[in-house]
């Protein structure tokens, strides 16, 4: 990445210092502004559904789905999220997207409306989970204090990656704040900072390990946990199909010197070539 690209804070401050002072047009400014809402309340909803179901290992939700159908309605629920999550980042799921809002705004609330989606996907599955009611272990004392720090420095590596990956489009921001300046989206070049400097895919290790550093384990937390990061270890091989279309050699030369999910350290204690 050239020295002169802008830092994440900085596109981040110049798109939102962008929306104070829009160009006229009452209609497409409320549009923004709806989706604007949507997008962040569903998505804080999702982040803490996800928090919370995790940390009790799945034990505690609102699914109340009778044995012996919880058991499918728990595995719709896992697949829906994937399934539609992977669908939508295709050319077939693009041009969908960008016909999921009106007034011929599709394509610039098309981050937008992909984050709604996603939110509402992840809320769906945390808060609709019905629990198997068997808790196998549950931390306490010094455990639950190991525990209970994993898992927020996971979140927070979650948190630093999506920061580094650019926070705009990962949040939904991108789409919103753009149609409310009445511009064209401008995504992010491909990040190569940060977390991105030890592993090409640090916001799906940063995913897993969310499940797996939780303080309470049950039938149900280590199904989630199974089946989410064998995604997280499979999904990101077809962003880089698309990563290799678009960036071309860069991104070759990229990934033939950062290892996709797993650090490599050389003995000095930096990371090795």
């Amino acid at each position: 990445m050239s020295s002169s690209s802008p830092t994440p804070l900085e596109r981040l401050l110049t798109l939102a210092l962008g929306t104070l002072r829009p160009p006229p047009g009452a209609r497409r400014i409320a549009l923004a502004l709806a989706y604007g809402i949507i997008c962040h309340v569903v998505f804080a909803a999702a982040v803490l559904a996800m928090i919370v179901a995790m940390f009790f290992g799945m034990s505690e939700s609102l699914g109340r789905v009778p044995s012996p159908w919880s058991v499918l309605a728990n595995a719709a629920l896992i697949l829906q999220f994937p399934a539609a999550h992977s669908l939508l980042l295709t050319r077939r799921g693009g041009r969908a997207l960008a016909r999921l809002a009106p007034g011929g705004y599709g394509r610039t609330l098309a981050t937008t409306t992909y984050a709604i989606i996603a939110s509402v996907q992840l809320l769906a599955l945390f808060a609709l989970w019905t629990p198997s009611g068997v808790v196998w272990w549950r931390a306490e004392g010094t455990a639950l204090l190991v525990t209970f720090t994993l898992y927020a420095l996971s979140w927070l590596m979650l948190i630093k990656a999506s920061y580094d990956a650019g926070a705009e489009v990962q949040s939904g921001a991108l789409g919103w704040m753009s149609l409310i300046q009445n511009i064209r989206p401008v995504f992010p070049d491909m990040p190569t900072g940060g977390l991105f400097r030890l592993i090409r895919q640090p916001i799906y290790v940063a995913f897993a390990l969310t499940l797996w550093t939780v303080p309470v384990w049950t039938p149900d937390q280590l199904v989630l946990a199974l089946s989410l990061t064998a995604y997280c270890l499979a999904a990101p091989r077809l962003k880089e199909r698309r990563f290799a279309a678009r960036y071309g050699a860069r991104f070759d030369a990229y990934r033939r010197t950062v290892p996709y999910a797993v650090p490599r350290w050389t003995g000095n204690g930096h990371r090795g070539r």
